[in-house]
């Protein structure tokens, strides 16, 4: 995965991809939260009102090998009932500043639409972005991640005290490559989640949810420098670039994710977040596609840091 660019975002688009795919037990009985007594973390699920509104302001950092990007957005949701009787909430983008300055959003991206829904049985998927700023693309993303996530833990069976904790084994590999300019893009992860607390007082419970690598990555490595490992595991994320002048970066490395989420027990709707991404890197360039005659390694690290907190 890589950090937003110019031209899209296969960095958070390739997460997307490789946990949407993952099959949550179906239950559709999300109505509106019962007030006399508030559900144990076991029974936790997202209890929705049609009309009800939701707002999020949404921080990020993202820290390249050459410069760090820094945003500020606001989502504004409301909750709308589909013809099958499901609800999900619509989310609009109308405010976002870059680096602390205000920036001006097209009618397109002010007119974008994102439906995100907490119970298990809806499927999430990535939207069509093909006409919103690509600087938008992030947060847009980075919400949908959130919400995977959040609704990947609900969906555990496992997860009823503080402190209790499931492994879900995923890995197999996820691409993001569009075949023109990233002819090779895949990650292979596993998902570590912990049910941190549950705070009777605020009704809030803390959910830990870890991208990690498996004990096996799944991923075939075009090149045999790429299986040398970059940091403490099998490196479980890859990705080759097509330069204009007929080279190729070749990068291959360590990724994990960190996101850590409160959930109100009552309605289980999403009050704060916070994400840690980091990526350890190898990068070679090369003269060649199939990456063995390249020049000598460069190590760095790559991480997108970003926070959600509900607003009024």
């Amino acid at each position: 995965m890589k950090l937003v660019t110019q031209r899209n975002n296969p960095f958070i688009t390739a997460l997307l991809l490789s946990f949407l795919g993952i099959v949550f037990p179906v239950h559709l009985q999300s109505q509106t939260a019962k007030p006399e007594q508030s559900p144990t973390a076991s029974e936790l699920q997202r209890h929705y009102q049609e009309g009800e509104k939701i707002a999020y302001k949404m921080t990020g950092v993202n820290q390249g090998r050459q410069r760090t990007i820094r945003y500020e957005a606001r989502a504004e949701g409301l909750v709308k009932k589909a013809p099958s009787s499901a609800f999900f909430e619509e989310f609009a983008w109308p405010e976002l500043r870059l680096n602390g300055q205000p920036f001006l959003l097209s009618p397109d991206s002010l007119a974008f639409r994102e439906p995100l829904c907490l119970t298990s049985g809806y499927t999430l998927t990535v939207p069509d972005l093909s006409k919103v700023q690509p600087i938008l693309i992030g947060p847009i993303t980075d919400l949908l991640a959130f919400y995977a996530d959040t609704q990947l833990a609900m969906g555990q069976k496992g997860l009823a005290r503080a402190g209790d904790h499931v492994y879900v084994k995923n890995g197999v590999p996820s691409s993001w490559a569009d075949g023109t300019y990233i002819v090779l893009g895949q990650d292979s992860i596993d998902f570590d989640i912990t049910l941190q607390s549950i705070d009777q007082k605020t009704n809030i419970a803390t959910m830990i949810v870890r991208h990690v690598p498996p004990a096996q990555t799944q991923i075939k490595f075009p090149a045999d420098w790429m299986q040398n490992s970059v940091s403490d595991t099998a490196n479980n994320w890859v990705e080759v670039e097509k330069r204009q002048d007929g080279k190729f970066a070749a990068q291959v490395g360590k990724e994990t994710f960190e996101a850590n989420i409160k959930i109100a027990l009552a309605t289980g709707r999403v009050i704060s977040a916070t994400m840690d991404n980091p990526v350890v890197v190898m990068e070679r360039d090369c003269n060649d596609a199939a990456l063995s005659d390249c020049g000598e390694p460069a190590r760095f690290s790559i991480r997108r840091q970003i926070t959600l907190e509900a607003q009024p």
